[in-house]
């Protein structure tokens, strides 16, 4: 057996077999398998797909990379959640504490930005100390001691995806749906929540790009689930505009923290929640309704919020000292109308290049920078009006932003 044999068999379009996938994941894993040898395998999948027994083996080749959770010990229901990457999500910021306000344990492990899409990770780290890699004990000291825990994937658990992961972000084979479902479904397994909702973003700024596609990794995504005896339900939200008025690590998170407070109401409240309020009745089996009435109490009691801070101080993060640059670039219309649309691809590669993400998987990112959405879909505009604000400090350009508004 050898790699190229193998490349060009999924080349080809035949399937692969366990022992085939095993020789070319793991030897990609301890360093058998070169680098240009799995971008090849990893376009060949790309472009040819991959059939079910496939996908079943390789999320299980990955699960068997490392070590899992064992959350039974853990009193209660544990749920968790994913997003499919977006720009602006900072979705698992707002709807954890939430859950577990209401005594619904969430046992998130994160990951950091693909491309344009942010990272959960790379958010929290704009705190100044947070600490987002936990030891297994800590990880399960957290949610018994405050009912929720967000951490990086530990070295230890689908150690597998970690490196393929880095790759697919600069080999173009992000978006390829089969990877995406063994990817998520991997982590989600090892990390041993017994219920599941996956947010699967379709739009422009979304790595799935149309609603076929979106059901399509819908329906997989159920069928691996089901294979491993977990409930898994999935949503598909909309991604062509940002989600929220902030794209960038610091102005997401206080973001994140002014929904909590009750202050903020946009595109990203209303899907938080409806996440939220599907993760309460999928953990207590009660009705949408019934679910959604004990989200939006646990926001406007401030319990939310309480357990929010809760949640950053016990992970030693200093939220008062977090940084959002001083330098700052308002972008004007240059006609007067009413804003019909705001690419969302466009919004998160301008914040991108502004240093907020990641070109190569060993960038800095600039935690502090980014775009702030002035004016969103459906407003009225006047010549001169302030569309955005771009928050900079190495790099100082308006990458063309004005383009993503469509104004008439």
């Amino acid at each position: 057996m050898n790699i190229i044999d193998i490349i060009n068999k999924k080349r080809n379009n035949l399937e692969l077999s366990r022992e085939e996938l095993e020789f070319a994941f793991n030897g990609y894993s301890n360093k058998t398998v070169e680098d240009y040898q799995m971008s090849s395998l990893l376009m060949a999948i790309c472009i040819r797909g991959m059939s079910d027994r496939e996908i079943f083996d390789l999320v299980d080749i990955f699960i068997k990379s490392g070590e899992t959770l064992d959350l039974s010990g853990i009193e209660g229901v544990k749920v968790d959640k994913h997003s499919t990457g977006g720009v602006g999500d900072k979705t698992t910021l707002v709807i954890a504490p939430i859950l577990a306000s209401l005594g619904i344990k969430v046992a998130k492990m994160s990951g950091r930005g693909l491309g344009h899409t942010g990272g959960t990770i790379d958010k929290l780290e704009a705190i100044p100390n947070f600490k987002v890699n936990l030891t297994k004990d800590e990880f399960l000291k957290e949610l018994e001691d405050i009912g929720m825990v967000v951490s990086s994937q530990t070295d230890s658990l689908v150690p597998l995806d970690k490196v393929i992961y880095a790759l697919r972000d600069v080999t173009a084979t992000v978006e390829s749906i089969p990877l995406i479902a063994v990817s998520i479904m991997s982590k989600k397994i090892a990390s041993g929540a017994d219920k599941i909702l996956i947010d699967i973003k379709v739009g422009k700024g979304a790595l799935i790009k149309n609603r076929n596609d979106a059901n399509v990794l819908k329906d997989l995504m159920i069928r691996i689930g089901s294979f491993y005896g977990k409930e898994v339900k999935c949503l598909i939200s909309n991604m062509d505009m940002p989600l929220g008025f902030c794209v960038g690590n610091a102005l997401e998170v206080a973001e994140a923290i002014a929904i909590l407070d009750g202050k903020v109401k946009n595109n990203l409240y209303n899907l938080c929640i409806e996440i939220a309020m599907n993760m309460v009745s999928m953990a207590n089996s009660i009705s949408l309704m019934e679910a959604r009435k004990k989200v939006v109490g646990a926001i406007e009691s401030g319990e939310a919020y309480k357990k929010f801070m809760e949640f950053i101080s016990y992970q030693n993060g200093d939220i008062n000292n977090m940084l959002i640059s001083n330098n700052k670039m308002e972008i004007k219309s240059l006609k007067s109308g009413v804003i019909k649309s705001i690419d969302a691809l466009k919004v998160g590669e301008v914040s991108l290049h502004l240093g907020s993400g990641r070109v190569k998987k060993d960038d800095k990112i600039d935690y502090g920078v980014g775009v702030f959405l002035n004016k969103t879909v459906g407003d009225r505009v006047a010549v001169n009006d302030t569309l955005c604000t771009l928050y900079y400090n190495k790099v100082k350009d308006d990458f063309g932003i004005i383009e993503a508004f469509e104004i008439e």
